[in-house]
């Protein structure tokens, strides 16, 4: 803001001496009132960083997807299809239902191949939605490149059929052999069928239990849902919301919205709610992989971590008979194995911190592996220094 200042009668026609110091002090108080803003506005925006939609977080109760399965039958196979029984039957099957009577025995084909179609039926699913298909060879196919689906029915759980599925199948990998040499890259008998099933059934799923919406959280958590609760109200200017258990909210509709519960629900979802988190570390052992949460905290403590490597090899020397030697000498090939033990020094180091980039940098400065960290965080939490939820996957 630019303040305009019009010199006042004085002496001199200039502005008097105590009206200067009075302005002065004015655009002080301002300045300060200024950056007292910008302060509170730094302390104040943390609290929304971890702000997330309830769409994000949770969904309404019923809205799931649920898994459909097949089987059917890959043709259009360059001779590397299955050479089974089952596959032969199958097509055998398929031509009689096609008005032809054919023996399973007397078919010699190497260009089909059974499999297991797979496909996922979304929320609210309705007749003619097109959904992707996975494909798998189910017997001894070496691949499906080039293969086509013939029309497959999908069943769900109760074996009732809610997609149909046919189509060229996308591999996104290749598989060649010749001369006893072979090439392949990624999987070849497995492929998709992109928008390959057509939905033929639906499934009707109320948005409202009576007068009320139930939403279910992803990841059941008791603060979580009291914050849900807590903003739908303040949203709504009333008690319409009740955190019933850690998943489930149960959430009154207002006298407005009973008629139709789309508009309700558009505005609940659209809510941010500030999301916590436990402390956690994920584990995984075959490739190494640690992965912490931002609320790890670790008490003070000293680690003192060393690697023994012990080096085992053998090289292998022959003893050849001198010339003249007696008619029994032979050469012989006599093994000689060394053994070195190392042992890396090593020495406490103190280790401790309150946010997760002060703990990465305490247990980087050990220098340690990937493999050495699981260790380490192993022992940290059986020492007690390490308050974690530790899950090994």
């Amino acid at each position: 803001m630019i303040y305009s200042v019009r010199p006042l009668p004085g002496p001199g026609g200039l502005i008097n001496k105590p009206m200067r110091t009075d302005i002065m002090k004015i655009e002080r108080r301002c300045l300060f009132l200024l950056a007292g803003l910008f302060i509170l506005g730094g302390v104040l925006a943390p609290s929304w960083i971890g702000a997330e939609r309830i769409k994000d977080i949770a969904s309404l109760e019923g809205a799931r997807e649920n898994q459909l399965l097949g089987y059917g039958l890959v043709v259009g196979l360059n001779g590397t299809g299955d050479k089974g029984l089952a596959t032969m039957q199958s097509i055998t099957n398929m031509l009689a239902r096609m008005g032809m009577t054919v023996n399973a025995k007397d078919i010699q084909a190497k260009n089909a191949a059974a499999v297991i179609v797979t496909a996922t039926l979304p929320a609210f699913p309705k007749p003619g939605i097109r959904i992707d298909a996975v494909v798998s060879a189910m017997g001894d196919a070496k691949n499906l490149q080039g293969g086509t689906l013939l029309l497959t029915p999908l069943k769900g759980p109760d074996q009732k059929v809610y997609g149909i599925a046919q189509g060229p199948i996308s591999l996104g990998g290749f598989g060649a052999a010749s001369g006893g040499s072979s090439v392949q890259k990624n999987h070849p008998t497995a492929g998709r069928i992109p928008n390959g099933a057509i939905i033929e059934r639906g499934l009707e799923v109320p948005l409202k239990n009576g007068d009320d919406i139930h939403i279910i959280l992803h990841r059941p958590d008791f603060t979580t849902a009291f914050q849900v609760s807590q903003t739908i109200n303040r949203k709504m200017g009333g008690e319409y919301a009740e955190a019933v258990d850690p998943s489930l909210i149960k959430v009154r509709m207002p006298a407005d919205f009973l008629g139709g519960p789309m508009g309700f629900i558009t505005q609940v979802e659209t809510l941010e709610v500030y999301i916590d988190t436990l402390a956690k570390v994920i584990i995984n052992e075959r490739t190494g992989t640690v992965v912490m949460g931002d609320r790890i905290r670790i008490s003070p403590v000293a680690i003192s971590h060393g690697n023994l490597t012990i080096e085992v090899s053998t090289n292998y020397k022959v003893s050849q008979p001198l010339p003249f030697a007696p008619d029994g000498a032979k050469t012989v090939v006599v093994p000689q194995t060394k053994m070195e033990v190392k042992e890396q020094k090593s020495s406490l180091i103190e280790v401790s911190g309150v946010t997760l980039g002060e703990v990465v940098r305490a247990l980087n400065s050990l220098g340690v592996t990937p493999r050495d960290l699981i260790a380490i965080v192993q022992a940290l939490r059986s020492a007690g220094a390490l308050k974690v939820e530790l899950e090994i996957i």
